[in-house]
């Protein structure tokens, strides 16, 4: 692993020597520009030469070639899936877990995608097995993996929320942070949950616990769920908000009632 770095700015910046080590799979993603300008299909080529698995190339680059959308979500997504079939077809499930701890973060995100499209577990071994990933040091694996379960999550609304709200009492903020994200009635690059959109407080037994969360990356989750359920249910938000003030008269939760209100307020 090298020291932290900051990253290029734009894809043109970054230096030759920094891309090929991401293509190689040798370093991390710095930021969001180098996440986008790392080669997936190379990346795929010399991880697999590198653990003898070269067959699995080609069936992985077809399912690739037939993407009608090729974006780094769309790709990653692809990759993670077809690395999961063939695993199954050859038993080779240490790879998968040798997939979840490799150094490169792209590589982990397949690996959260293997994971969270298996239908052969049940939701509650899939977010167990996740929980890795949303802990994650690096903010790519942190946001794949909730994309990745989050289909699950909104079939299985009842059980996910019963989950995920005893990961708001965990130590580690990411944790915390994924109960929330995972649930956003609207979310980002995803599906919307038509459950959460309509009634809101479904999910309240994951928001009331982080209404006064001391992490910031929390904060701006919960201030962005609301915000997602006052676009359908703005009365709800607005009771929510002032019950929260009333009861909580931390700085925290002052913080999140102004981010989950200001769509409200930009209308009003």
């Amino acid at each position: 692993m090298t020291e932290k770095r900051k990253g290029a700015r734009s894809m043109k910046d970054i230096p030759g020597d920094i891309l090929a080590q991401l293509n190689r799979g040798e370093i991390e993603t710095a930021n969001l520009t180098e996440w986008l300008a790392a080669d997936q299909r190379i990346l795929l080529e010399n991880l697999l030469q590198q653990n003898d698995r070269k067959a699995y190339l080609k069936p992985v680059l077809e399912k690739l070639d037939q993407l009608k959308k090729q974006t780094v979500n769309t790709i990653n997504e692809a990759i993670g899936i077809e690395l999961l079939s063939l695993v199954h077809q050859n038993q080779d499930e240490a790879f998968l877990l040798k997939l979840s701890t490799h150094q490169a973060d792209l590589v982990r995100c397949w690996a959260a995608y293997a994971i969270g499209r298996n239908s052969g577990i049940d939701l509650k071994e899939k977010l167990q097995s996740i929980q890795q990933f949303a802990s994650d040091s690096h903010f790519g694996v942190r946001e794949i993996c909730w994309m990745a379960v989050r289909p699950d999550i909104s079939k299985n609304l009842t059980e996910s929320i019963l989950i995920l709200s005893a990961w708001t009492k965990h130590k580690d903020e990411n944790v915390r942070r994924f109960a929330s994200e995972s649930t956003r009635p609207r979310g980002v690059w995803c599906e919307h949950i038509n459950a959460l959109k309509q009634n809101p407080g479904l999910g309240l037994e994951i928001l009331e616990p982080l209404r006064s969360d001391s992490s910031r990356y929390v904060q701006d989750s919960v201030g962005n769920w609301l915000n997602d359920a006052s676009k359908s249910q703005p009365e709800f938000v607005t009771e929510i908000c002032d019950e929260w003030l009333r009861e909580s008269t931390t700085k925290e939760t002052q913080y999140i009632v102004k981010k989950a209100l200001r769509t409200i307020k930009k209308i009003n």
